[in-house]
């Protein structure tokens, strides 16, 4: 079911309701249904895999709370981990492995031919895989007590507003709202459907208007001059961020309804001036997981220069096959890791060249030069996350190298068999999100804003808001979610 759905638009009104009419002691047992037949939607048979990680997960860290020695804690977090990790492997990289490890054998002959598996990839698995796993790491290192209740640790897992993409939520923020007594509260509700009103504008409106055309220039990257497939990869750019943020202010917003507060997943990430804070504005959710879980157990900074640069770039690279069971997202995580590690080695060049040039005294002026170049670095980047091949990536990048006044006219014929119309609306609801975004910057409330506005002037901007996403959204059966794939 997708938030974007004529379904959802039945089933999450029915849920607030049945919400807010139950008793408190039964709203868990509303909450769990709902999370399942919203993920049974897709596929019947996967919620098992749901069901599966829940009971050895809750089975697992009640087992380890009785147990004060951390060593003989470990065969149960053991049992977690390659339980979670296994299905994960199993259903999203086992053929991933399957097609190199036959590379490597044709290549030396070695006559080791793995079977394919024929399966489909559960939506949403490495979400909630990553969420429950963190809840297991947290009782083993004895930074949280194990959740008693089955039944709240199941809605914990599965809590279908962020259940398939996120944000990935840790048990001490959210298991300790499912036993808190929300009331209906007409203020949080308004803010909550404010913030679902923004996703889908931002979903609806624009990420699926540009994937029209993104999909165009890299279905056949090979057939497009260099301003064709540059323009189309800026287009990707707030593509992807349009859906993915989209869906996480849907989800947030959607949760906030019920009471609960589900943690921030993105903050205006192209206004990032260094790799370092991109990361800190963009996916927090994943980008905070994989610093608790995976660099800082390495050894994060602490450490000899050398190991600290390798402890980033490898927690880059797994992020990347975190994001595909393909070489382009390995590439895209490999090109963050690099340039986190150039940063910190030019850190210092960096400041003397400012200085140097008396141009570090102009802070505003620095700075919107570091924001276009981080944008651009970024822009590189998501070539290798979009290409269908390491080959459609490189062609794309050689095709940026040719870049000429020539490349205009087929730039205009790729427009034009877009629409001119859908152009213009792209770029003007571009525009109007990135000026909310600057007002942001600029530390403005943007719900503080129009909540405080006359109540006339504040409902003509609740209708503004809703008649362009009805006029000008696209309503389609391939408005699927991105990180739907993840």
């Amino acid at each position: 079911m997708l938030f974007n759905s004529f379904e959802f638009l039945l089933f999450f009104p029915l849920v607030i309701f049945l919400y807010f009419a139950l008793p408190y002691k039964y709203r868990w047992v509303l909450l769990l249904a709902a999370s399942y037949y919203f993920y049974m939607s897709w596929k019947v048979e996967y919620i098992l895999l749901i069901i599966l990680s829940t009971l050895i997960d809750y089975f697992a860290a009640g087992r380890m709370a009785g147990i004060a020695d951390k060593k003989r804690r470990r065969p149960y977090l053991y049992l977690s981990l390659l339980t979670n990790l296994g299905i994960l492997f199993g259903f999203k990289y086992f053929n991933f492995f399957r097609d190199n490890v036959n590379a490597v054998s044709d290549q030396f002959n070695l006559f080791v031919q793995l079977p394919e598996l024929q399966v489909l990839l559960p939506v949403g698995i490495s979400f909630y895989t990553f969420q429950t796993l963190s809840y297991t790491i947290d009782v083993y290192n004895g930074k949280l007590k194990p959740e008693r209740h089955l039944g709240i640790f199941a809605v914990y897992v599965s809590f279908f507003p962020q259940l398939v993409a996120g944000p990935i939520e840790r048990a001490p923020h959210l298991l300790p709202q499912f036993r808190q007594h929300f009331q209906f509260d007409y203020n949080r509700v308004r803010e909550g459907l404010m913030l679902m009103l923004w996703g889908f504008f931002k979903k609806v409106v624009i990420a699926d208007r540009l994937a029209d055309y993104v999909n165009k220039v890299y279905e056949a990257p090979d057939a497009g001059e260099g301003l064709t497939n540059l323009v189309g990869t800026y287009a990707f750019a707030f593509q992807i961020y349009c859906d993915f943020s989209g869906y996480s202010d849907i989800a947030i917003g959607s949760a906030l309804i019920m009471g609960y507060r589900l943690m921030m997943n993105f903050r205006r990430p192209y206004f990032a001036d260094s790799i370092r804070e991109f990361w800190q504005r963009w996916h927090i959710s994943l980008s905070t997981w994989f610093r608790d879980y995976v660099y800082i157990p390495l050894g994060g900074n602490r450490a000899v220069k050398w190991r600290w640069w390798y402890n980033l770039f490898i927690t880059f690279l797994i992020s990347g096959l975190w994001h595909g069971a393909a070489w382009t997202f390995v590439i895209w995580g490999a090109i963050h890791g690099g340039l986190l590690v150039l940063g910190i080695w030019t850190a210092s060049w960096r400041k003397a060249f400012w200085n140097g040039t008396g141009l570090g005294k102009l802070g505003a002026l620095r700075r919107l030069v570091e924001v276009v170049v981080v944008f651009h670095l970024v822009i590189v980047a998501w070539v290798f996350f979009r290409a269908e091949t390491l080959g459609d990536a490189m062609v794309v990048l050689k095709s940026f190298a040719g870049l000429s006044p020539s490349g205009m006219k087929g730039l205009s014929q790729s427009l034009q068999s877009f629409g001119m119309l859908e152009v213009l609306v792209a770029i003007g609801t571009i525009g109007i999100m990135e000026g909310v975004h600057l007002l942001q910057e600029g530390g403005m409330s943007m719900h503080k804003r129009i909540t405080g506005l006359p109540m006339p002037l504040r409902w003509s901007v609740y209708v503004a808001g809703t008649m362009l996403i009805v006029l000008f959204g696209k309503f389609s059966t391939q408005g699927e979610f991105i990180y739907f794939q993840f």
